[in-house]
């Protein structure tokens, strides 16, 4: 508000209501010529200072949140101007800012920005708005061009005006198209659409390109040519007052009584005259077209899995998958039929039906397998031994590991009815395949020659046969694994993992690995899968810097036979408080369903070190699960739902190194008091080995507990060297392991017997012999580096996320294939 120079009447000028200013008389007088004279006389002196607040700095308020108070920061009190640094705003109780002598005026303007800030009026209105204000409009605009008034298309029209766009061919760098205010050609049309058509139109504005001003006159040309060119546009009076009407409504106050004498009046005569017609009557109303591709690839249902051999054998996916199987087992001489002798046990089958899925999730093909009941053979009629060996995953992972390292192709194979191939040496009788019953000898059955699925003995009969066969190409099987098969020679170095029918193979050179491949396919059915993807459910992608080992999609099937596909996710699979007891609380309902996720997260561990802890106090409960342990699983979901594209990341590094992490959680069982231990064991920079386990036996000390931890890390070491020596990686050094306990570091080294070790004298001696030949070195390690206590005890979150990113368990950066 401005502070006026107010000089204030002299005594006894005015009274009112029996009160008088300034020591007037008691008895009010009213001196009607004083007061006319002293309103004559007062002025208003322009002010020097504008005051911006009245000083009022005490408020009165039922809410204290209705004041707002505004306090400056100490070190700025006052605010002063950037150019000349003087103070323009104090912090007393008056804000006075200082006026300047002159006013700055309007910088001058184009009609256009003018005629868009007075909200776009007509063309004679926008005249007289000129005439009458005098704007400051750039004179090499001329006010009057109707062209260069503007409409946006942001700006809604008047029901008067045609608010159509432009066609697809008018040109962009005209600008909007213009109003005009020629009335439309009176053309003959019907009531309906006289009343629907407006009295004003809008015209396409011309092209600067000649292109586009010769399509524009040629459209113009068509649209005029009902019209002779010597005919007068007709204006009706409805179309005159509508006009009219829109001038003086969008003018307001604006009169041609109040226009500026300086401007000269507009010429009274019409415009010219010009023919302007709608985009609908001319027909070219085209609006943006939009473009899709809806060309769609039919996607075809698959079968669904038969519930019964019926519906198998009136779908014609699944008798094609049948049909294939059997005559499989025909060409491999699988069995010959016989009369069923007296007192044979006769085994049963089933058909077993499943999709094959390629990398990407669609369906490959149908497979249909003929699977027999084996629970119902008999030990020393049809069986003896059943041993079969299994890869152990911490070899798959040395494998790896040192393939990756050298540099080595990695190959996968798959054999074709694996176990087709293995000869039998009992006598197994068996049912002829259901559907596939020979019409001539229905009542015969089947003497196996070969092993089936299902049979206890075809597993050891099939490995017996392939390693048979793979030793007269030269390779030897290792003794750390019987998985693993080594081969090393002039040509180079192989290695092959076999788990049941799937194949890892890498070699030192490309020559020996065709040659390898060439032979085994000489002698099995088999498929070659070329570079390692997936195997045993893994999805393996291998770039520039190293390899990634996930199982995204298993973790999701997990998720979704839980019915947790939507649930919210943990930052920690378990969390710090202690060990759940036996009896926590009441049993389950379903104590199956518990044992199936306990089963498959064991399975997920596989990539997954940082659940394994977790995973294993789950197990512990298996027999008899209670509902805080199915909690727990729950919370173990919940942690994989926010971790699902995580997974183990191997790196190229050097293979001469191990090193194992040991710790141990004394007495941590609340029902036995056995200690839980766990190892992590790395080869290089890669993480091949950890363990999560309970002790077998209660431990006197917390010494005790750690120093059998170092046993069983030990222990894992001394394989892991004896494996890399087989693979001819030998390790130049001795193996470091790290432990935090003070006492089992000491009793590592230290022969003399005291109270603490007498208990476990086996694991004292064992450790001291490795030690002693210079294979393992125990040395300390302080707990904040303590990478094994993520096996051992729930972490606090940072801890947990820290230990696991040592762990080489990270977020792959680039989705798989298939979402695995």
């Amino acid at each position: 508000m401005p502070a006026p120079s107010y000089v204030p009447p002299s005594p006894a000028t005015f009274t009112y209501n029996g009160y008088q200013a300034y020591g007037a008389p008691s008895t009010p007088t009213w001196d009607p010529s004083a007061l006319a004279s002293y309103f004559n006389t007062m002025s208003l002196q322009a002010p020097q200072e504008w005051v911006m607040d009245t000083g009022a700095s005490a408020h009165m308020s039922s809410d204290a949140g209705n004041l707002n108070s505004l306090s400056s920061n100490p070190p700025h009190k006052h605010i002063m101007d950037l150019r000349t640094g003087a103070v323009i705003l104090s912090s007393g109780d008056l804000y006075p800012v200082t006026a300047l002598p002159h006013a700055l005026t309007a910088v001058t303007a184009d009609s256009t920005l003018w005629h868009r800030r007075l909200g776009h009026p007509g063309p004679d209105a926008f005249r007289r708005l000129i005439s009458s204000t005098s704007l400051p409009i750039n004179k090499s605009s001329s006010p009057m061009d109707d062209d260069m008034i503007d409409v946006p298309d942001s700006v809604p029209v008047p029901p008067m005006h045609t608010g159509l766009r432009r066609p697809a061919g008018a040109c962009r760098s005209a600008g909007p198209p213009p109003v005009s205010t020629t009335p439309a050609a009176s053309t003959p049309r019907t009531p309906a659409s006289s009343a629907r058509s407006p009295a004003h139109t809008l015209a396409p504005s011309a092209c600067s390109s000649p292109a586009h001003a010769s399509a524009s006159s040629g459209r113009s040309t068509a649209s005029t040519a009902q019209q002779s060119p010597d005919q007068e546009p007709a204006f009706s009076a409805a179309s005159a007052s509508s006009s009219d009407d829109i001038d003086d409504t969008a003018s307001g106050s604006a009169s041609p009584s109040s226009s500026s004498p300086t401007t000269p009046p507009r010429p009274s005569s019409p415009p010219p005259a010009r023919q302007m017609i709608t985009h609908r009557q001319a027909g070219k109303v085209i609006g943006p077209r939009l473009r899709l591709n809806l060309h769609a690839t039919p996607v075809v249902a698959p079968s669904p899995v038969p519930k019964s051999i019926r519906g198998a054998l009136k779908d014609p996916n699944w008798l094609a998958a049948m049909t294939a199987e059997y005559g499989a087992l025909l060409a491999n001489d699988t069995w010959d039929l016989l009369r069923p002798p007296a007192n044979a046990n006769v085994v049963s089958g089933k058909w077993v039906f499943r999709h094959k899925f390629k990398p990407d999730g669609s369906l490959d093909r149908y497979k249909a397998r003929w699977v027999l009941r084996g629970f119902s053979q008999e030990h020393g009629i049809d069986f003896d031994e059943t041993f079969s060996p299994v890869v152990k995953p911490a070899t798959i992972r040395v494998i790896l590991s040192v393939a990756l390292s050298s540099n080595w192709k990695i190959r996968q194979l798959d054999v074709k009815n694996a176990f087709l191939h293995g000869r039998l040496d009992e006598v197994v009788f068996c049912h002829q395949p259901t559907g596939f019953v020979d019409s001539t000898r229905p009542d015969h059955v089947c003497r196996l020659n070969r092993a089936l699925y299902g049979l206890k003995q075809a597993p050891r009969a099939w490995y017996h046969r392939f390693a048979t066969f793979i030793t007269t190409l030269g390779f030897t099987c290792s003794k750390s694994d019987t998985s693993l098969f080594i081969l090393h020679g002039t040509l180079g170095t192989a290695y092959l993992l076999l788990y049941v029918d799937d194949i890892i193979l890498t070699a030192s050179t490309s020559t020996l690995l065709e040659r390898v491949i060439t032979a085994l396919s000489a002698e099995f059915a088999m498929t070659d899968l070329g570079e390692l993807q997936h195997f045993l459910g893994l999805a393996v992608r291998r770039d520039s810097q190293g390899m990634f080992l996930s199982q995204t999609r298993y973790a999701l099937e997990i998720l979704e036979r839980a019915g947790m596909s939507s649930c919210h996710s943990a930052s920690t699979p378990v969390d710090t408080s202690p060990k759940l007891a036996a009896e926590a609380s009441p049993p389950v309902a379903d104590p199956s369903e518990y044992r199936s996720l306990a089963g498959a997260l064991q399975y997920l561990t596989f990539t997954r070190p940082d659940i394994a802890y977790a995973v294993q106090q789950i197990c512990l409960h298996m027999h008899d699960p209670r509902d805080q342990h199915l909690l727990l699983v729950k919370r173990v979901l919940r942690y994989v739902k926010g971790t699902l594209h995580h997974g183990l990341q191997l790196t190229p590094s050097s293979t001469d190194r191990l090193i194992a992490y040991t710790d141990a959680d004394w007495a941590g069982c609340p029902d036995t008091r056995r200690s839980t231990s766990g190892y992590c064991v790395f080869l290089g920079d890669n993480l091949i080995s950890w363990s999560s386990k309970r002790q077998h036996t209660v431990s006197r000390s917390s010494a005790e507990a750690e120093y059998r931890g170092v046993a069983n890390a030990v222990a894992e070491a001394s394989w892991l060297r004896q494996l890399l020596q087989e693979l001819h990686r030998p390790l130049p050094s001795a193996t470091i392991v790290f432990c935090d306990n003070v006492s089992a570091v000491y009793m590592s080294t230290n022969p003399v017997q005291h109270q603490r070790n007498k208990h476990i004298e086996i694991d004292l001696h064992f450790v001291r012999d490795r030690v002693a030949l210079g294979h393992i070195r125990v040395l300390h390690v302080p707990s904040s580096r303590q990478f094994a206590d993520i096996f051992t005890k729930g972490l606090p979150s940072p801890l947990f996320l820290d230990f696991r990113s040592s762990l080489s368990v990270r977020e792959s950066p680039v989705a798989t294939a298939g979402g695995c």
